[in-house]
């Protein structure tokens, strides 16, 4: 499969590309398959049932959440990538930086720091940031902002109008952009990015 990268996409190495489960022809193929084993991750993980508050801020449920969502697509979904990339800090330090952010978020939510939409967002940014796996960064961590918010009863975020942010367009442009603000310090255009 010919694999077409666009702006702010983690290109994968070529092991990681021979992980790739199902036999599939083109990136549309792969898209929709991803995307349908997206919607049954979403469907579990916002079941009442599923897991308590806290369980959100924990290493195994943020791994299960990535093999749920991209189990049935890649060998290596839930496992932290053993690759460094254009994105994310260098891979021996995955498991510090995560648990920092954890610390972090357990934090905010005892002091009351952020209101609960902005903590799942800047909880967001950070997961993008720390880029754990090979691929699905995003979406995994939009996933989990999601849950935050739903879990913890945030006014919901819409990640600029609900669009498919896999698309090069200019509403993907606009997702990046505002990451690299935050990544320079300034959250307010990925706070209205992911409100608006």
């Amino acid at each position: 499969m010919q694999y077409h990268y666009i702006a702010g996409q983690t290109p994968l190495d070529e092991e990681e590309k021979r992980d790739l489960i199902p036999s599939l022809v083109t990136r549309e193929d792969l898209d929709a398959f991803e995307q349908e084993n997206i919607l049954e991750a979403r469907k579990w993980v916002m079941q009442k049932s599923v897991l308590s508050k806290l369980d959100i801020f924990s290493e195994k449920f943020l791994l299960n959440l990535h093999k749920r969502m991209y189990g049935h697509v890649w060998k290596w979904a839930g496992t932290f990538r053993k690759t460094n990339k254009n994105i994310g800090v260098d891979k021996i330090y995955l498991a510090t930086e995560l648990h920092t952010l954890l610390g972090d978020a357990q934090y905010w939510l005892e002091h009351k720091t952020y209101p609960i939409s902005n903590l799942a967002v800047i909880f967001h940014h950070r997961l993008v940031k720390i880029h754990l796996f090979p691929n699905g960064n995003g979406r995994h961590a939009r996933m989990v902002a999601d849950v935050i918010v739903a879990k913890f009863g945030g006014d919901k975020l819409s990640w600029g109008g609900n669009s498919d942010l896999t698309k090069p367009d200019d509403i993907r442009t606009r997702y990046i952009a505002a990451l690299r603000e935050a990544d320079g310090g300034n959250y307010e255009p990925l706070l209205e990015f992911a409100k608006s």
